[in-house]
């Protein structure tokens, strides 16, 4: 056991919510050496660096993968928007449990479901953070009326766009993860004329970072309560975190460089010696010659197949023969049913089982391409 005290700087999971248009991705762009999973496709006329753009919740969960197994790729991992990462969740449940819609489930166990899945996307993305990389989510906000139970009445107030229902946990989660919750607004003035209208002026986009009746706001490091939305305001916390990272390799080469340098035996040069060149088998070399290695040409597909599947077909070198294989592996279809004839249900479930189809793949299919496929 070991007792730490004082402060300890880490990577930080930051989620940024408002309106749509305020400016959130490019403001998340600026954090330190981003990497942008674009689950709307909002980052398309940014110049930032970015996965593909996820079709599945299997595909999201990858990609977020990928960047566990590489986390030399970025400081910054972004999920533009959750609430579309969401849907996926949404989509992958139904499609697990083959309900046509979350309300299907009754008694709210589709909701349950939905946030068990969530939590399980919260728990990879804090691994990601023990490995210092920053997290950020963004999310839009929507207006809800709230009613206090220690007072009287109800009021407005703006919330993140997670859960539409009362029976969604999903905005309470995200927002107990999260180190700072950052909403940003434009501010507006109500100012009243000299006839007694009112009018609204101002349109400043600015961040608030403290708990308020009309927002949700959380911050640990101290900030104002209202801030410019620049990243200049938050900078500091980032660079204090790159700081600490930083003591450790310096420690270590102070101590390789006082320990005792032993003699050793210097190697006698080697001289080069240059050796003459036939310049006529250059010259006869043609100028245009093609590389060795072959252009390989991105895979095609059969046409009703959706994108959620060819996505996961691409990334793990699927064919459409593997999954008629499969099919008649677990008994759904007989061997060699067209493509044409399996219906769309049928591909989303197989998007949703994506990790026990890949085991039929590498276990049965490719562990013996000539297997007669008798059941």
């Amino acid at each position: 056991m070991q007792i730490t005290r004082g402060k300890r700087a880490r990577a930080q999971k930051v989620v940024i919510y408002g309106p749509e248009g305020i400016g959130k991705s490019s403001f998340a762009s600026q954090f330190p050496y981003p990497v942008f999973i674009d689950t709307e496709g909002s980052t398309d006329n940014m110049d930032v660096a970015r996965l593909d753009k996820p079709t599945s919740w299997t595909m999201l969960v990858n990609e977020i993968a990928f960047i566990k197994a590489n986390p030399t790729e970025c400081k910054t991992l972004i999920v533009d928007t959750v609430d579309w990462a969401e849907q996926l969740a949404v989509t992958h449940v139904c499609s697990q449990h083959r309900k046509q819609g979350i309300e299907d489930f009754g008694w709210g166990k589709g909701y349950t479901y939905v946030q068990e899945e969530m939590g399980r996307f919260l728990n990879v993305l804090s691994d990601l953070v023990d490995m210092g990389i920053n997290v950020v989510l963004t999310a839009h906000a929507q207006i809800k009326k709230f009613e206090q139970p220690d007072e009287m009445g109800s009021y407005d107030r703006y919330e993140l766009k997670l859960g539409q229902k009362t029976g969604s946990k999903t905005a309470p989660l995200v927002k107990e993860w999260a180190d700072m919750v950052l909403f940003a607004n434009y501010k507006t003035l109500v100012m009243t004329t000299d006839s007694g209208k009112k009018k609204a002026q101002g349109g400043e986009r600015v961040m608030y970072t403290n708990h308020r009746p009309a927002w949700d706001a959380k911050n640990r490091h101290g900030l104002p309560d209202e801030m410019p939305l620049n990243y200049a305001g938050i900078a500091h916390i980032f660079a204090s975190q790159q700081v600490q990272a930083s003591q450790p390799q310096v420690e270590q080469l102070q101590a390789v460089a006082s320990a005792p340098q032993q003699t050793t035996q210097q190697a006698p040069e080697q001289v080069q010696e240059e050796l003459p060149l036939d310049m006529s088998q250059v010259a006869e070399k043609p100028q245009n010659e093609a590389s060795s290695t072959p252009s390989t040409s991105p895979a095609q597909y059969h046409a009703s197949l959706p994108k959620s599947l060819t996505d996961l077909m691409s990334q793990n070198n699927v064919t459409e023969e593997e999954l008629q294989k499969v099919a008649y592996i677990r008994g759904h279809f007989p061997l060699g049913t067209p493509i044409e004839n399996f219906p769309p249900d049928y591909w989303d479930m197989i998007v949703a089982h994506w990790q026990a189809t890949m085991e039929v793949i590498q276990n049965q299919v490719r562990a013996d391409p000539e297997l007669p496929f008798t059941m």
